[in-house]
Order: C-alpha cells, then structure tokens, then sequence
C-alpha cells in the first residue's frame, strides 16, 4: 500500500543502518586525512633509516644488523679488557704507593 508521504531516503538508510552519503563523506575524508599522516610518517622513518644506514657505513663499514651486533659485541670484549688492564696498572700505582708511604714512614736508614 503506497504511502501519501513522500519516502525519506536519508532517514531509511539510517533506519536501516546505512549512514547517509555526508557521513560516508566524512569518514573518507578522515580515513584520507589518515592515510596522508601514515605516508608522512613512513617517508620521515624511512629517510631516518636511511641517513642511519649511511652513518653505519661510514663508521663501521657496513649497515647489515648481524655484522653490527657482532661488532658491537667485540667492542663490549674489548672495553672489557682495557676495563681489567685499567684497574690492573691502578692496583699497581697503588701499591707503589703504599710502598713509598711506607719507606717513609720507616724514617731513612743509616
């Protein structure tokens, strides 16, 4: 049976579940606002990487991760060495030390 209003398709499609074309709109624009922030984001990180790859390569001749931990590694190793042989040679200072304070302390020898 027709109705004698004239049907409302806006107000059906919200009835129904169906947004209206102006949110649809809207949300393109926010999804495409979206979008232009992530491309934004991923061109900085990607231009950050890259500028981090080439300082990698100029000091320590390459930008491959593994090859950089195990360099990294080695340069723990031997920090810990130079670490050992600092605290070995200040032992050694200290006990000259001690010895000099303790002929001293002795008076001179006659």
């Amino acid at each position: 049976m027709p109705s004698d209003h004239p049907r409302n398709e806006a107000k059906d499609a919200a009835i129904n579940g169906i947004p209206d074309i102006e949110a649809l709109k809207k949300r393109h624009r926010e999804l495409d606002h979206q979008k232009v922030t992530a491309q934004a984001h991923l061109d900085s990180a990607t231009k950050q990487l890259d500028q981090l790859k080439n300082e990698a390569r100029e000091q320590y001749g390459t930008d491959d991760l593994n090859q950089l931990r195990e360099k990294l590694d080695e340069m723990k190793r031997e920090n810990e060495h130079k670490r050992v042989e600092y605290d070995r040679h200040l032992a050694r200072i200290e006990t000259e030390l001690r010895k000099i304070e303790d002929d001293r302390a002795a008076g001179p020898q006659a």
